[in-house]
Parts: structure tokens; sequence; C-alpha cells
């Protein structure tokens, strides 16, 4: 079923179909592949975890299970090219998953847990724990390429203009 293209697809340049229930976004697509992955995840564990029974720590022991499956080299410090954005030669620092990727997939897996019946203050996907993590993550990823990431400065509104002053009276 996943290689085969679905029906929909075809169809969903069509007015109708847009706001058609069946035709997700590719953010909802996402959200559900990852919402069954963590299912799947808690289904493995052992022992077996239910959801209501899941915590910060289980959302912790998630990522860095998913770290063996990154694609973002991150360079320890004994490494030489530690700090270097684009090293110049291959080293065998590990491979993990990238900061922004894990942020957003927290991101996902907290709206789907209230979605599918969880209780906001329960939510382990926004434990404080796992918000230090994603930016201690942040942070070291940052050290290792020898790049920060700032936080985007809101843009104040401007003020509407100002109407010419009148002169004083008198």
């Amino acid at each position: 079923m996943m290689g085969s293209p679905s029906a929909s697809s075809s169809s969903s340049t069509s007015a109708g179909a847009v706001s058609s229930p069946a035709t997700l976004s590719r953010y909802e697509n996402q959200k559900r592949r990852d919402w069954n992955t963590f299912g799947q995840y808690l289904r493995n564990h052992r022992p077996p975890l239910s959801l209501c029974r899941c915590s910060g720590a289980h959302v912790l022991e998630f990522l860095r299970y998913l770290d063996q499956f990154g694609k973002t080299k991150v360079h320890t410090q004994l490494c030489p090219f530690y700090g270097h954005p684009n090293p110049p030669a291959p080293c065998p620092c590990p491979l993990r998953q990238a900061w922004g990727s894990l942020d957003a997939l927290i991101g996902r897996l907290r709206a789907a847990y209230e979605e599918n019946g969880g209780k906001p203050e329960a939510n382990p996907f926004g434990a404080r724990a796992v918000r230090l993590y994603l930016r201690e993550v942040r942070d070291s990823q940052a050290k290792a390429r020898g790049i920060s990431y700032e936080k985007k400065k809101r843009k104040r509104p401007t003020p509407p203009p100002q109407q010419a002053a009148l002169p004083p009276a008198g």
C-alpha cells in the first residue's frame, strides 16, 4: 500500500477534493505517521506501555531511539572538525536526528496526543524534561557545527502614521 499511488492524490487538484476529509494535508499525514510510529514504539517497549502510563521520560527514550536513524553528522568535542559548519574531510562522528526534525516531531506528537483524547495537562510531549532535552540538543548541535540559533526577534507592529501636528492655537 505504501508504494502504490493513492487514488485521492490524482484528484487533489480538483476544487471538491481539497475540502474532502479523505484528502489530508502533508502535515496531517506526517502527524498520523508519527503517531502510529510512537504507538508501535509503545507496543514494542519492554514491558509494553499504554499511552496513559507514558511519561516525558518515555518520550525522551523514544527520541534517543530515533537517533540511530538520523542523518545529521554531529561532531564530538574531540573531533578536529568540532565547531566547523563545513568540515573539509570525513570523520567518524555519529549521525543523529537534527534538532529541527525532533522539534517538529514533538510538535506534531503533542497535537496528535490531544486529538486522540489525551488531556493537555497530562501531555507527555509537552513535559518540561522534553523541552529541556530539545534545548540541549539544539545548543549542542549548534556548537558542534559552529553556528548559533538566534531567537527570531518579533517584528513590532508599525505604529499608524500620525497626522501632522497642528501648530498651537494662540
